[in-house]
């Protein structure tokens, strides 16, 4: 039976081993797969696989989604080469990727949800909520689509753009899969940071896993009170449950963890919130161990709807020495594209406002 629109799914969700049992199934020879795989990864639809029969190429098309996400909007950055896109899905939604370039290699920040339920206050992604939850695919083709559109390498892949990934947990592990794999996109696991703002039943879940990537967990406060009133997340999962899910990772996986914490003038970031976010880290985590933590400063994005201000680069710097002088060692995040609004959430915003 041949699929409607609404129930295809994606070709680029499908792992090698799933893409070779449906070719089986449709009477083609065990070697289609490793035909078609690699080349799907390059971003080709199968009516652009030479080497592929037409009639196999129309079997796929035909029960499958195929191609990439279309670019309706690329932003570029005089300053530091930043390349920001938003990407059209085949229902209409709009979601954001950013190309970065460090001298360690190119970075991509791919979106894993349309919208997102987190509520954080101070992010413009979380405003007007979740639409949807991406597939596999959908995520992996931002990839390949900025691959391909900026004929650049891809070296390292952080899911921290729009969306929580443990919210939508088995896509999200079906991406890291297939862009792990060796015959795809092949990018390493340790290559791989998985952002989350504190979904602690996702993380144990991705901890049973074993794969070597890092995790980033957003703090942005030191108590219960303070952060569930600027992260809802934690009313679900407080403080304590959290930092049991990452004794679990670090058991699991013996991965560190790097902490992210978002600065925001006039409620977290004086002297005395660093010390005691140090003695929170330091008491969860260390047990006696000299086990490094990492605390990523980030002063936050102003977003015209939050009305949230960072703080200036005296008092980050501050900061950060308070966290030091306590045995965290902490970096505030280098600002990436600062002329093109790089930080996530933002472009799909003022496209939505341009166009309703």
């Amino acid at each position: 039976m041949i699929e409607t629109e609404k129930t295809k799914k994606d070709l680029l969700s499908f792992s090698f081993d799933e893409l070779e049992k449906i070719l089986l199934s449709a009477g083609e020879p065990r070697y289609r797969a490793a035909q078609i795989f690699p080349q799907l990864h390059r971003g080709l639809s199968p009516r652009e696989m030479t080497n592929v029969p037409a009639k196999t190429a129309a079997f796929l098309e035909e029960n499958f989604n195929s191609g990439l996400p279309e670019t309706v909007r690329k932003l570029s950055s005089r300053i530091d080469g930043t390349q920001k896109y938003l990407f059209g899905l085949r229902d209409g939604n709009r979601v954001e990727t950013v190309l970065m370039k460090y001298r360690h290699g190119n970075t991509v920040c791919v979106s894993s949800q349309v919208g997102c339920r987190m509520g954080c206050v101070f992010c413009a992604s979380t405003i007007g909520g979740r639409v949807r939850d991406l597939s596999a695919g959908e995520i992996l083709g931002q990839v390949i689509a900025v691959r391909k559109e900026s004929g650049e390498r891809v070296d390292n892949i952080v899911m921290m753009g729009i969306g929580e990934p443990l919210d939508n947990f088995d896509n999200t592990l079906a991406f890291l899969r297939n862009v792990n794999d060796s015959r795809g996109i092949n990018i390493g696991f340790r290559h791989v940071s998985v952002s989350t703002c504190g979904h602690a039943d996702g993380i144990r879940r991705l901890a049973d896993e074993k794969f070597p990537i890092t995790l980033s967990v957003s703090l942005h406060a030191h108590s219960d009170a303070e952060r569930s009133a600027i992260m809802p997340v934690n009313k679900r999962w407080g403080l304590s449950e959290l930092f049991d899910a990452c004794r679990y990772w670090k058991e699991k996986t013996g991965r560190r963890i790097s902490f992210e914490y978002t600065l925001i003038k006039g409620k977290n970031c004086d002297r005395r919130d660093a010390a005691a976010l140090a003695a929170l880290l330091v008491t969860e985590l260390r047990d006696g161990e000299p086990y490094p933590i990492h605390v990523n400063i980030i002063p936050v994005n102003r977003v015209k709807e939050t009305g949230l201000e960072p703080p200036d680069r005296k008092t980050v710097m501050e900061f950060c020495d308070e966290l030091e002088r306590r045995g965290v060692r902490a970096t505030v995040r280098r600002t990436l594209g600062p002329d093109i609004n790089a930080s996530c959430g933002q472009l799909r915003r003022a496209e939505a406002g341009e166009n309703g």
